[in-house]
């Protein structure tokens, strides 16, 4: 009979457990569509717990309903913007966004620099600063240098919100009344199926709270964008041209020296091979071809017979007399008779 009671007692306990799941599902349901009557789906047993999650869920849809510029006392919104501004110093005006973000009671989130082609860096840099010093943030940060772009964004989440904050208020009781049932439970198989029960709900509460901190975090905290850049420099064509000073004179020189020298060194690399087989033509034709060409015996020509030129008596040559006037110019002429020495 005792057998007969705890089987029964077991049974009840699952179907109330299921009937249980069954309630908190209806109740998720019915809180995410938004309605005013989803205090009628969550168990009696939620207390008044169920009670505060009904008068915020109607105090933030009421809020909502509202058209304001600002976010209402139970609205929820999520802020963001970015910047881009061109600066005279990367360096300094990331030094300035730290302080501001800092002041404001916020923090920097993350950062990153990099040098375009060598000539000037543009930065970027996200900060988190709360939502009330959201606007005069962004005013500090645009006024560090030039203005180029700028986009803010604002998206209302309060209806995410209060549906998570329902969703965790039923998630709670379930597994609260899991464990109660855990704890009246006498057969074995029953408290390894509500263990397993419980694990499952546990899992999802802790996603639940998850995502709730996170919702909580973007709506305290607004994330700013700031891109820096410097301003880029004329071409060298373009930059107006002034009178060269000496170290740039000797720059110059130095560089067109370093440039014909380095041209030379091309070119006698270049010329290396050529020189190196001439180099041996010369030596070969040294040695060899120009000792055979000089052994080689030359042919002697005979010298033409001279006519015997008149010498007087001390052996000097003597010129030939003029022709006679009168005379033909072909006609010879013939010569004097010698005279005797005794005359």
């Amino acid at each position: 009979m005792r057998a007969a009671r705890t089987r029964t007692t077991a049974a009840v306990l699952l179907a109330a457990s299921l009937v249980l799941t069954g309630c908190g599902a209806g109740a998720t349901e019915t809180a995410s569509d938004g309605k005013g009557g989803m205090a009628a789906a969550r168990p009696a047993d939620a207390g008044a717990e169920g009670a505060a999650d009904r008068s915020a869920a109607e105090g933030s849809a009421g809020a909502a309903g509202k058209p304001a510029p600002k976010p209402a006392a139970g609205q929820h919104v999520i802020r963001t913007a970015s910047l881009s501004v061109e600066v005279k110093d990367a360096a300094k005006a990331l030094v300035t966004a730290r302080r501001v973000a800092t002041d404001a009671g916020g923090h920097v989130e993350s950062e990153s620099t990099e040098r375009v082609d060598d000539a000037y860096l543009a930065s970027q840099i996200v900060l988190r600063v709360p939502q009330e010093r959201y606007d005069s943030v962004l005013t500090e940060l645009a006024g560090t240098g030039k203005l180029l772009d700028r986009k803010a964004d604002a998206k209302d989440v309060t209806d995410q919100v209060v549906d998570v904050e329902s969703r965790i208020a039923t998630q709670r009781a379930s597994v609260a009344r899991v464990r109660a049932l855990m704890g009246r439970a006498e057969k074995l198989s029953d408290v390894v199926t509500l263990e397993g029960e419980l694990s499952r709900r546990q899992a999802d509460l802790e996603a639940l709270l998850a995502q709730q901190s996170s919702l909580r975090d973007r709506t305290t905290m607004a994330t700013i964008t700031l891109r820096l850049s410097e301003k880029e420099e004329p071409p060298a064509e373009e930059r107006e041209e002034g009178r060269p000073g000496f170290g740039d004179a000797l720059s110059g020189g130095w560089n067109a020296l370093a440039g014909a020298a380095a041209w030379i060194g091309i070119v006698l690399t270049a010329l290396a091979p050529w020189l190196a087989v001439a180099l041996v033509a010369l030596v070969l034709w040294r040695r060899l071809v120009r000792p055979r060409l000089a052994a080689r015996p030359r042919p002697t020509a005979s010298a033409p017979a001279l006519p015997d030129t008149p010498r007087n008596a001390a052996g000097a040559p003597v010129a030939p007399a003029a022709p006679e006037p009168g005379s033909a110019a072909g006609d010879p002429v013939p010569p004097r008779p010698r005279e005797s020495p005794e005359k």
